[in-house]
């Protein structure tokens, strides 16, 4: 599903136009963006949580040289999925 699929799904069970709901859709992922840049964790009951984790510097291998490249720490966006999501996709 595409973000063009999803704002046609959100505006028919919204009974939203079309522009309304990708404003909305828009205002969601930002608001989920800020929050996790600073807070570092949303929280949505029910359906998941969205978690900043930090990954450490490790050292890896190019896969067609075989030589050690040095992979820097970075942020990584983590998402675990809440109970009723689970039982809904059983």
């Amino acid at each position: 599903m595409t973000k063009a699929d999803l704002v046609v799904k959100i505006a028919e069970k919204a009974n939203l136009t079309k522009a309304n709901a990708e404003r909305s859709l828009n205002a969601f992922l930002e608001t989920v963006e800020d929050t996790l840049v600073k807070e570092g964790k949303l929280t949505l009951t029910g359906f998941g949580t969205f978690a900043v984790d930090e990954r450490k510097a490790r050292v890896g291998r190019n896969p067609r040289t075989g030589a050690e490249i040095k992979i820097p720490a970075t942020k990584v966006v983590k998402f675990r999925p809440g109970k009723l999501l689970k039982d809904a996709v059983k």
